[in-house]
């Protein structure tokens, strides 16, 4: 399917609970590599016109498994690049993938970020105005790569994201995913988790537009809460009635709410 024909349908095509895993993606402009390992890749979605391109570096969720990967991320890109902007989605080495603990997916995530530099040029874009914005476990990359302050950023907009990996591990989202993610528990390993986990890297100077829907029943709406009443440089935006999914589907109610705080800022 092209990138207009998703578009239509999307508008066509009523969003049902997460259907948009198994919806079929449009296919991206380029797929780039930014290093040797397999999964060291990224799609770039580009908008119509010269440029240059607002640039949005967006990074997949799935609960840092590679049981996901950035396709089911495609419909959010091609949508965000039909309203303007250029979109760098990060494939990076997840759990079950060779070099997929923590330390390789960390460092993915830095070389992916910083590969940009590499396509300003080519593809005309505008790293000034640059916003990293990640679903659910990529929530957390994205403001991980944030608070390491490798790349420029306007902004950092974590959508559904797992913010707080203690609570995660308490929660035990995902069967205690977040174990296998860091190599242990908080008892056994809290200096891993203090150097991970978000909230326990704040202040992060880049500014966070936080989106939650206030009926996700696989990331809770009140890690979001705690997580932008920690923050002090964060504005916590619900989207009542909304589940895990529907802040990733175009066709979805809240989308227009979704796609106005990753794009709508002042330069």
């Amino acid at each position: 399917m092209n990138r207009r024909d998703f578009l239509a349908l999307a508008a066509a095509t009523p969003a049902i609970a997460q259907d948009i895993l198994t919806f079929a993606p449009p296919k991206a402009d380029a797929r780039i590599r930014y290093g040797k390992a397999a999964q060291q890749f990224g799609d770039l979605f580009r908008p119509k016109g010269t440029g240059p391109h607002p640039t949005v570096l967006f990074i997949h969720g799935g609960f840092w498994r590679n049981a996901f990967s950035l396709d089911h991320a495609g419909h959010l890109c091609a949508a965000l690049a039909g309203a303007g902007a250029a979109v760098w989605s990060l494939e990076y080495r997840r759990l079950g993938d060779p070099g997929g603990n923590w330390a390789g997916m960390s460092d993915d995530i830095i070389h992916g970020a910083q590969h940009l530099v590499a396509l300003q040029a080519r593809y005309n874009l505008d790293l000034t105005r640059t916003i990293a914005a990640g679903h659910s476990a990529g929530g957390q990359l994205a403001l991980w790569l944030a608070a390491q302050r490798v790349i420029d950023l306007r902004g950092v907009v974590p959508l559904a994201a797992v913010s707080d990996l203690r609570r995660a591990w308490a929660l035990q989202l995902d069967g205690g995913v977040i174990r296998e993610l860091l190599g242990g528990t908080p008892e056994q390993i809290p200096q891993r988790y203090a150097a991970a986990s978000p909230i326990e890297l704040l202040p992060i100077s880049v500014q966070q537009r936080v989106l939650h829907g206030a009926a996700d029943n696989v990331v809770p709406f009140d890690m979001s809460q705690r997580f932008a009443k920690a923050s002090g440089n964060a504005k916590l935006i619900p989207l009542p009635g909304a589940g895990h999914f529907d802040l990733i589907d175009p066709r979805a109610r809240v989308w227009p709410t979704v796609q106005r705080n990753i794009l709508d800022w002042e330069f």
